[in-house]
């Protein structure tokens, strides 16, 4: 899974790596968490860059309390379930990161893990995003998931799944474009070559939302 994971490239470096504007103001994030309002591309807006709160609302969910939140979605079975064939086909997102966190589960505890690119830049996920429609109050609320897959050889000893991370530019067009058929968008959904990747083990601090500052990029 992907539950945590930071966004600190700042706002200017964010725009032209991704060709797009921000919409709001979003500060650095060193410890992004579900719940919060996180910077988004959208397929129906590819110039924007919105915040999103993370963990899918689909449009269809009657009982808000009730009704589960995921912030993750599984590759494999993407075409499988009728909600999320549905926003594979029409609502798919770019979701900004530079790195994400991982807890590695050892006969100690659990050991978190910091997990980015060599060269650390700027990178997306894919996600998908939906709109829920408040009837009570007309406030329509935008929320998105991160989808995952196999782990690479990097992140297989460290969790059994890891979060797609789209590999170049050229991806990331093609994930946002409606015209690219359902099985090509499928085909991006692989792991992220594992020799362009680092991981390291940080500190318990990042256990905690709350900790949202660069002590929890420290390597424990």
């Amino acid at each position: 899974m992907c539950g945590r994971y930071t966004t600190l490239a700042p706002k200017p470096v964010l725009e032209k790596r991704f060709d797009a504007s921000f919409k709001a103001d979003a500060d650095p994030n060193y410890n992004a968490a579900p719940s919060q309002r996180l910077p988004v591309i959208l397929n129906t807006e590819p110039g924007q860059i919105q915040l999103l709160q993370w963990g899918l609302i689909p449009g269809w969910v009657k009982d808000l309390k009730a009704a589960p939140k995921p912030i993750n979605a599984r590759a494999e079975t993407l075409p499988e379930k009728p909600s999320f064939r549905q926003l594979l086909q029409r609502r798919r997102c770019l979701v900004p990161a530079d790195s994400f966190y991982e807890w590695q589960v050892t006969a100690q505890g659990k050991v978190p893990h910091r997990i980015l690119l060599r060269n650390e830049e700027p990178f997306a996920f894919a996600g998908l995003w939906d709109e829920w429609l408040d009837k009570a109050t007309g406030e329509v609320r935008p929320t998105f998931t991160i989808i995952t897959t196999d782990p690479n050889e990097l992140m297989a000893p460290i969790h059994n799944r890891m979060p797609v991370m789209l590999q170049g530019r050229e991806a990331e067009l093609a994930w946002l474009d409606d015209t690219v058929s359902l099985a090509d968008h499928q085909a991006l959904l692989h792991p992220y070559p594992a020799d362009l990747m680092r991981a390291y083990a940080v500190t318990t601090r990042v256990n905690s939302p709350a900790h949202n500052d660069a002590s929890v990029l420290e390597a424990a």
